[in-house]
């Protein structure tokens, strides 16, 4: 990472490039198929491979053939005969050229339902879901979402209730166009004028004969956003052009057909035009929807250059993949980098991080006395190896998993933890892992995985919680419809659900708590989940993959798991390198973690796939991929925002303060007080509550195998109920709640008061001549991992009573509560 003043004077050389050098039109060649197509050009600003703003006024556009094609003043191109011409943009600063072909002008093509009506319905929000798109269809007119089933739309308009939504003798007449115009009384108002491009194709279908879709009908292989990645400042402006690439070859502007969205509105908005208005620093995406494929543009834009004396910039050479990625999107963002952590913040985040506890003042002592210059690397390979690693990750991953007493019998979830556990501890590669999982058979006593089964007993919900487990795709919504924000289809939903359909078991059923939970997992060799909308089965296949044949009498699920951790499966290497990254920034490369779709972007895409490409190099073994995390030069930042980088909170210019979760804050509170917790109650179904005696006295709160055992503390700091596969479910929000029980609640003051205390130790220390300073030494370093300042250390002490003095307790136990209390504690920094 370069020093602020190199950074600042680079950006402002790359700024003035993109201002001065070369001009380029997007695209730069285009093929205009038949008299109805037409091109929107963008001339934009370029500096070697970076796209710049959009240069929208002082052109003058002309083409060099107008008896092939014609260029308005908006750079929009229109056909006049087949053959070739090129298109020039001059400005005063020079001028540029794109190549124009013009083919399909001698054979006329009607309007066709599935890419021309269906896309003017979307558009105008007709098959949204506040409109004809809902279940039951507003008026008794039901499209399907987004047209996501062309079939049943075309009934639905041109065949049910005898036709009565479309007149073929005169089109205007239709009810199908007449409401929406205006013409008739219309509850969703006027949706496009009589003179628009809308009635246009609408009217044309109609008098062609409204054609129906056909099963040989072109499919919309992919779209693509011109300009994908742009560079821009702010209040500046950007059109959008949107090229649908079709199976047949042709590659066709729909702009005026897509639905347009912002990932980040505080980067930058955009219009129902396409046209984007940028509001703040920052990298953003526009995603752009047609006919239910997705692409995204990024609109980068950098932060604006501040200084301040005294920062502390980082200034060290990368030390490994992740920081030639991190900074080089800082330069991209004008961003400078926070200067090194000290060994005091360095050692209390590693650990709390890595293995989820505070160090103990002994080990703060050793590791700043080590005067080594690898001691930092040393302590990185202590800790992940220490046994309370296999505790801090296997309690990160039961949250994936769901272990829940309220959903899994005692002995069934003893199992399903104990394999958990022993796969941590052995620390098997990932994808190892979940392909046992997947795979899993016999006894929910004897293979701990079957019960991942248990929870998710339909080939429905075991699709969608594997899904979202092991790819952080949500594709629930494509059960009923195509996906609305990603993808997936209605047809992929149901294919991948009827790899699971032969999954059985006996034992299944009844309440999770009623009987010894005893069940057995076998696969049939027959069976098929039916689709609903077709009413037949869906060849079983992976989202993305080739389906199995539909008599394939093996078991279907060994074909997912083959397809899900496969290298080449992108979902399964980002979705985990993701996770883990969360883990110990606190903020995931894709936020929320479990939302990995297209509409949803990375913010450095370029990080996640290097991240997701060297677990791939490490055969998916986590640890390597902590152990470069841990060492990077991005990790190892200060957490003290400087004047360049306070408002970056996604890109890793710093390290980001978190607040401890649950389990790892109460398990803090009880290091430092020496006063463990009793877990002896479970919240059983109905929320009926029983004492048991399963945990021991010393057990920490990350060790607790079930989220049903009942703790007022873990439930007020928003620990996970592992219900649903979801983050969503473990909150790190604050409340008043929480800052009244830290205050008054009976966590901390319970556990100060305990006889069995630290308080009563540093009673006992005193009497025994130990120094008001040793002793604030000792609190700060169990606490905070530090030593107390000098302006600390004198306030603390002129309030200290002599020893043995009738307060001396209470003012020990005041000050212990003000330094457990205190955001320093209860955040990881």
């Amino acid at each position: 990472m370069k020093s602020f003043s190199i950074a600042f004077a680079l950006t402002l050389c790359a700024s003035a490039a993109l201002a001065e050098d070369a001009l380029t039109i997007l695209p730069p060649q285009a093929t205009l198929h038949g008299e109805a197509a037409s091109q929107r050009l963008l001339l934009q600003r370029q500096s070697g491979e970076e796209i710049g703003a959009q240069v929208r006024e002082g052109i003058t556009w002309s083409t060099s053939n107008p008896a092939v094609a014609t260029v308005t003043n908006e750079g929009v191109v229109h056909p006049v005969a087949n053959g070739n011409t090129d298109i020039v943009a001059k400005t005063p600063n020079g001028s540029v050229t794109a190549e124009v072909t013009v083919v399909g002008m001698n054979s006329s093509e009607a309007w066709g339902f599935r890419h021309a009506v269906l896309p003017v319905l979307s558009k105008a929000g007709c098959n949204s879901g506040a409109c004809h798109g809902a279940l039951a269809g507003k008026g008794g007119f039901r499209l399907s979402l987004r047209g996501y089933d062309p079939m049943s739309d075309y009934f639905n308009i041109a065949k049910q209730d005898r036709g009565r939504r479309i007149e073929l003798a005169d089109p205007g007449r239709s009810l199908l166009i007449a409401k929406p115009s205006g013409a008739l009384p219309h509850k969703g108002g006027l949706r496009f004028e009589t003179d628009s491009r809308e009635y246009q194709i609408l009217s044309e279908w109609i008098a062609a004969g409204a054609s129906p879709p056909t099963k040989a009908d072109t499919e919309v292989e992919r779209i693509e956003v011109l300009p994908g990645r742009s560079i821009h400042t702010v209040g500046s402006k950007q059109d959008l052009v949107v090229i649908a690439h079709f199976s047949d070859g042709r590659a066709v502007d729909v702009s005026e057909w897509v639905i347009w969205s912002s990932s980040d509105e505080a980067v930058c908005s955009v219009d129902e035009h396409g046209t984007v208005t940028v509001i703040g620093p920052g990298e953003g995406a526009i995603v752009a929807w047609y006919s239910s494929k997705l692409a995204i543009a990024r609109v980068t834009v950098p932060f604006e250059a501040v200084a301040s004396a005294g920062d502390v910039v980082d200034t060290r050479e990368p030390v490994n993949f992740i920081d030639e990625h991190v900074n080089r999107q800082l330069e991209r963002l004008n961003l400078v980098a926070s200067g090194p952590c000290s060994d005091a913040s360095f050692i209390r985040r590693a650990y709390v991080d890595t293995i989820g506890l505070l160090p103990t003042s002994e080990e703060v002592r050793t590791f700043l006395a080590d005067d080594s210059v690898d001691k930092r690397e040393q302590l990185i390979d202590e800790l992940l190896e220490r046994p309370e690693f296999v505790d801090y990750w296997t309690y990160q991953w039961s949250d994936i998993f769901l272990m829940n007493g309220t959903l899994l019998r005692p002995k069934a979830l003893e199992a399903y933890y104990g394999w958990l556990r022993g796969h941590v501890a052995q620390n098997t590669a990932w994808d190892d892992l979940v392909r046992e999982v997947l795979t899993a058979t016999g006894s929910s006593y004897e293979n701990g995985a079957t019960n991942f089964y248990a929870l998710h007993q339909s080939p429905e919900d075991m699709t969608e919680n594997a899904s979202q487990a092991f790819m952080g795709l949500s594709i629930g919504c494509a059960k009923c419809h195509n996906h609305p924000l990603e993808k997936w289809t209605n047809d992929q939903y149901y294919a991948m659900a009827n790899l699971f359909a032969r999954v059985k078991a006996k034992g299944w059923g009844g309440e999770p708590r009623n009987g010894d939970g005893l069940r057995t997992l076998y696969v049939s060799e027959s069976g098929d989940l039916v689709q609903p909308r077709t009413g037949n089965p869906q060849p079983p296949a992976p989202l993305d993959a080739e389906p199995l044949a539909i008599d394939d009498t093996s078991d279907r699920r060994s074909h997912l798991a083959a397809w899900l951790v496969s290298p080449e499966n992108p979902y399964f290497s980002r979705s985990i390198a993701n996770r883990v990254w969360a883990k110990f920034f606190g903020v995931g490369i894709v936020e929320k973690v479990d939302d990995m779709r297209v509409s949803n972007p990375a913010s450095n895409d370029e990080l996640l796939n290097a991240a997701a490409g060297y677990l791939v190099e490490q055969d998916f073994d986590l640890k390597s991929l902590m152990r470069a995390i841990l060492s990077s030069n991005a990790y190892q930042r200060s957490s003290e925002p400087l004047a360049g980088n306070k408002n970056d909170k996604r890109f890793y210019s710093r390290y980001y303060p978190k607040r401890m979760t649950a389990e790892v804050l109460h398990d803090a509170i009880v290091r430092v007080t020496e006063v463990p917790t009793k877990f002896d109650k479970i919240v059983f179904p109905g929320n009926n509550r029983q004492d048991v005696d399963i945990y021991k006295n010393g057990t920490r709160a990350i060790q607790l195998h079930d989220s049903a055992v009942e703790n007022y503390f873990l439930n007020t700091f928003g620990r996970n109920e592992r219900r649903i596969v979801c983050e969503c479910e473990r909150s790190d929000e604050p409340s008043m709640v929480q800052v009244l029980h830290l205050s008054n609640g009976n966590t901390i003051n319970d556990k100060l008061a305990n006889k069995q205390s630290c308080v009563g130790d540093f009673v006992k220390l005193r009497s025994d001549g130990m120094s008001d300073g040793a002793l604030l030494d000792e609190i700060y370093l169990n606490a905070l991992a530090r030593f107390p300042t000098e302006r600390e250390r004198t306030q603390l002490q002129d309030i200290l009573p002599a020893a043995g003095a009738d307060d001396e307790r209470i003012v020990l136990e005041d000050i212990l509560w003000a330094v457990l209390t205190s955001r320093e504690f209860i955040f990881n920094h």
